[in-house]
């Protein structure tokens, strides 16, 4: 898939993201669950959601490492997703395919507090 490719998909099914926030995990964690509770999405990190401009991921090894530690941490129970990496135009993507869970609700845990997302139109 190309980036492009990406512009034509509905809104309400995918979330772009320009990096990957470690220390403000929540803002695409609740995305998982949002996308495990209902009917599944994609999460494209290296393009800036208000403008769709590619800008591409400085270290894709470690964001791949980490966002699949997150998930995997933070997301319960643990949902079916798929992540790939991808090179354009010398820069790096990742994609990340939530499916929608057979074991609702996904909860996000942080804090002592177990929070699950829905998806209502593109949030």
């Amino acid at each position: 898939m190309h980036i492009k490719d990406y512009e034509n998909a509905e809104n309400t099914n995918i979330d772009f993201k320009e990096k990957v926030e470690y220390k403000k995990h929540k803002s695409w964690l609740k995305s998982v669950s949002a996308f495990a509770n209902t009917n599944g999405g994609i999460l494209l990190f290296g393009v800036r959601d208000i403008d769709k401009k590619p800008v591409g991921l400085a270290n894709i090894t470690k964001d791949s490492e980490k966002v699949s530690e997150l998930i995997n941490d933070k997301i319960t129970p643990i949902p079916r997703y798929e992540l790939k990496t991808f090179k354009e135009e010398n820069k790096d993507f990742m994609e990340i395919k939530i499916g929608d869970g057979p074991k609702t609700p996904y909860y996000y845990n942080a804090d002592g507090r177990k929070e699950a997302f829905i998806r209502a139109g593109e949030s």
